[in-house]
């Protein structure tokens, strides 16, 4: 329980950092206020989940709509943290793998909200990568190396093949989430986000939300696909194998 409670106050953080990085500003100051009438949001405002429910999703101040997106961001990096702790216990590699999915969240809405994927961001999710690596390895260093160039790679290869349809930013974040993975795990990561990728932009043409020429962010589903290689991965190659 004190695992998700941590993981929800993280997520209001990380909603801090979602809101604030695109446009440049600092995730320090000033203090959170409200996005339409520019109101300091009092600390009865900023509890996880309770006050966007207890508010029925407004401003107090000016009843201006308050996106869903942040209680979803508090309430997805909670149930992560909670998975983690569950597959990792209270340990050292808990920490570095909750502070690498927490980056890998800020980038994937980040994604899906301005279809950008910022360097500073993937750089940060690599040093997290290779602090894990150095000290809490949990796959060996030839198959992470592996892992980052083959999915990098690939994705590079799409890029140019597709002329744009795959964009930089997908590439490069393949990096820290290939050396993270190993090589085996890139792999499924990779099959994964193609097929959740597929599946929903297929959705999203018929039910004419999207056209053929609309770009889709797939950064969302590489963020998808590594959690749960992360959390699963093993044990679904063992059943693939098998």
């Amino acid at each position: 329980m004190l695992v998700f409670v941590l993981g929800l106050l993280v997520g209001s953080f990380l909603n801090v950092c979602i809101c604030r990085l695109p446009r440049g500003e600092s995730i320090v100051f000033p203090p959170s206020k409200c996005p339409s009438c520019g109101r300091r949001l009092r600390a009865a405002e900023l509890v996880p989940v309770i006050s966007w429910l207890w508010q029925r999703g407004n401003c107090r101040g000016c009843a201006a709509p308050v996106s869903w997106r942040y209680p979803l961001v508090e309430l997805l990096t909670g149930i992560v943290f909670l998975l983690i702790w569950r597959q990792l216990g209270l340990t050292a590699s808990f920490a570095t793998s909750a502070a690498f999915f927490a980056v890998v969240i800020i980038i994937a809405f980040i994604d899906l909200e301005h279809q950008l994927i910022p360097n500073r961001l993937v750089v940060l999710l690599s040093g997290v990568a290779v602090v894990r690596q150095i000290f809490w390895p949990e796959v060996p260093l030839g198959s992470a190396v592996w892992g980052a160039l083959a999915g990098s790679l690939l994705l590079l290869a799409l890029a140019v093949v597709t002329k744009g349809g795959m964009g930089g930013g997908d590439v490069k974040l393949m990096l820290p989430l290939g050396f993270y993975s190993g090589l085996p795990g890139t792999l499924l990561l990779l099959l994964l986000a193609f097929i959740s990728g597929g599946v929903v932009g297929g959705a999203l043409l018929l039910l004419k939300i999207k056209g053929r020429k609309d770009a889709i962010p797939f950064g969302p589903f590489l963020a998808l696909a590594a959690l749960v290689t992360a959390l699963a991965g093993r044990q679904i190659l063992e059943w693939y194998l098998n």
